[in-house]
């Protein structure tokens, strides 16, 4: 029987967060698997990626109204994730707001990656926003999804230094590299049983 701890994976674009996982998942002594591949873009290139590693795919319409998702979107994600016995869902550049029933379901089960260290920075092009407002460090953070955009608890933040001479390419790039550290690393303490949320705070436990 597979102990390992089930994920489901959804994404808009290209993937590489998710490939990150999935590279991760390829090691045998990494405690989770990804069970299936949500997007609602039928031309993500995150379903080339699945198609490489052999990851079951599907897509669903979440409406035509940019940024949101339709009921019957929500209820469908939140069924193929159900029947897959999904215990964590992971969004990577998913570019629409969690609700409805796979809120409801994944509730305290569903986190984010944000190129941003929140809570400074939410919603879209945290990396120019970081770089426009003249900060000297940078980075990433994957936290827990909540009904608000990028307002969840904490779990793991990754910094990355500004220098003058960056620019918005040249920052985003060195942090989707801590991306690709961090959201392997936030799935493992959860698949570990490391973690424990008390409100806004993420406790971490030592591995015994």
């Amino acid at each position: 029987m597979d102990k390992k701890l089930a994920l489901a994976v959804i994404a808009s674009g290209r993937g590489s967060n998710f490939e990150a996982l999935a590279a991760a998942c390829r090691d045998d002594r990494f405690p989770a698997r990804i069970a299936i591949l949500l997007t609602d873009n039928p031309e993500a290139g995150a379903l080339a990626v699945a198609e490489a590693f052999g990851i079951e795919r599907a897509v669903v319409d979440c409406g035509p109204k940019k940024g949101s998702m339709s009921p019957d979107a929500s209820e469908r994600m939140a069924a193929l994730c159900g029947e897959r016995g999904v215990g964590l869902v992971c969004l990577a550049g998913f570019m629409r707001i969690v609700k409805g029933e796979l809120m409801r379901a994944f509730r305290g089960r569903m986190i984010n990656i944000h190129p941003a260290l929140l809570p400074s920075f939410k919603g879209l092009d945290g990396q120019r926003q970081a770089l426009e407002y003249g900060v000297r460090y940078a980075g990433c953070t994957v936290h827990f999804v909540d009904e608000g955009v990028d307002t969840g608890p904490i779990l793991v933040q990754r910094v990355v230094p500004v220098s003058q001479e960056d620019t918005v390419e040249s920052l985003s790039a060195r942090i989707l590299a801590e991306e690709h550290i961090a959201y392997p690393m936030a799935v493992r303490l959860i698949a570990e049983g490391r973690v424990r949320a008390d409100g806004r705070r993420v406790f971490i436990h030592d591995d015994d």
